[in-house]
């Protein structure tokens, strides 16, 4: 059982975690899931540690509608760092967790499905 002072030392990080799904079908074309995991950990070395592990531990086959095994495992931790605002008891209803930067947008709109789609509320 934890302590009150353990739980005080543990904070919140976001992982992303990369998983690519596989098959026994030849020419299967494989398919990427990005996930973003929040992450209880002591420091960010442990979070990686977990990150890793729960990674892992969401490998899953099936078999599909058309008989095929279908496989999704990990295929990469991309990134863990720690929340922005490590406040989740604030009176606000949203609050940031994540951010991450980059310079070549096309490159981002390339791989972005969901860029294509209306923006919400227009």
């Amino acid at each position: 059982m934890k302590t009150e002072s353990a739980d005080k030392a543990e904070s919140f990080y976001i992982a992303i975690i990369l998983y690519k799904s596989s098959s026994d079908k030849p020419d299967y074309q494989p398919l990427y899931q990005e996930s973003f995991v929040l992450i209880k950990a002591a420091s960010l070395e442990k979070a990686k540690a977990k990150a890793l592990n729960h990674g892992k531990n969401e490998t899953v086959s099936y078999t599909n509608e058309k008989g095929e095994t279908i496989t999704w495992s990990l295929q990469q931790v991309v990134d863990v760092n720690s929340v922005l605002y490590d406040d989740f008891d604030s009176s606000e209803d949203i609050v940031d967790l994540y951010a991450r930067h980059f310079r070549n947008y096309e490159a981002y709109q390339s791989f972005e499905p969901l860029l294509s789609q209306e923006q919400f509320g227009e």
